[in-house]
């Protein structure tokens, strides 16, 4: 695909230096990176169906059974094409002996195929037969034709931009899980934190009532010494008044007593 060169720095040293960061600090990039390769599977995937829904329009209907027989050649179509890949890269690699192998995997492969071809051409007529029935790649939305020979399905499946697309949608279900998880873990912290600040409401409440109660009974030991006080002088005052009042009586009895025995002197000596 022409995308150009990408405008951001890429350093194996800076990447060391985000890891190492990463394990003291999230900083949650990796849900930039979801968003960026999802755009482009969602865009492969919209071009997939627009191209399925093309071929539907120009293609001969055939019935249920013939397409799954159909669908089983290009099934193995698909894995021969994988296996020439991985047999190229292994001979690139300079792995011989399992180079060989997997080009042994690669007979049986043909033979299998052949053998559905001929299923599939016993259920359709000879002209019908020899056109092409075209199908669309799901990993990288490009035309797979059902009797294309062995090299064009090993550049297909061993092409930049088929295994590209492997890659990125392994990339993207890996990524979609760590940070799923990250989002669980986020929810979880957050939810602990809030349980920690109901309990933290929850004690300043309770010692809010408790010091709502011990001003309440220092209040009412205030109110009880202020009301013991009163009474107290309350009767203070009112002994003093009964002293007072049996003084004032007493000196006013003695007075009186005093008044009439001048009175009885008096008349005494008069006579």
């Amino acid at each position: 695909m022409d995308l150009g060169e990408c405008l951001k720095v890429h350093d194996l040293a800076l990447r060391a230096d985000y890891e190492i960061a990463s394990k003291k600090h999230d900083y949650f990039f990796e849900l930039d990176a979801m968003d960026h390769l999802n755009s482009f599977i969602a865009d492969c995937d919209r071009r997939t169906e627009v191209a399925k829904k093309r071929l539907a329009e120009t293609q001969d209907e055939i019935s249920a059974e013939v397409a799954l027989k159909a669908e089983k050649v290009h099934e193995w179509n698909e894995e021969i094409g994988k296996l020439l890949a991985k047999a190229e890269q292994e001979g690139a690699e300079g792995n011989v002996e399992e180079s060989q192998k997997v080009m042994d995997e690669v007979e049986q492969a043909r033979a299998n195929k052949r053998e559905a071809e001929e299923v599939y051409r016993n259920s359709m007529p000879a002209s019908s037969f020899q056109q092409q029935k075209l199908r669309v790649c799901e990993v990288c939305s490009a035309y797979l034709g059902l009797h294309d020979n062995d090299r064009r399905l090993a550049d297909h499946f061993g092409g930049k931009l088929h295994l590209g697309f492997i890659e990125i949608r392994e990339k993207l279900d890996e990524l979609r899980k760590l940070v799923a998880e990250k989002q669980e873990k986020r929810n979880q912290d957050r939810l602990k934190r809030k349980e920690e600040r109901a309990k933290e409401e929850m004690e300043k409440m309770r010692e809010r009532s408790r010091s709502k109660k011990r001003s309440r009974s220092r209040d009412r030991r205030r109110h009880r010494s202020r009301s013991s006080s009163r009474d107290h002088k309350r009767r203070t005052r009112s002994k003093s008044r009964d002293k007072r009042r049996s003084h004032r009586t007493r000196s006013r009895s003695r007075s009186h007593k005093r008044s009439r025995d001048r009175s009885r002197d008096r008349s005494l000596k008069s006579k």
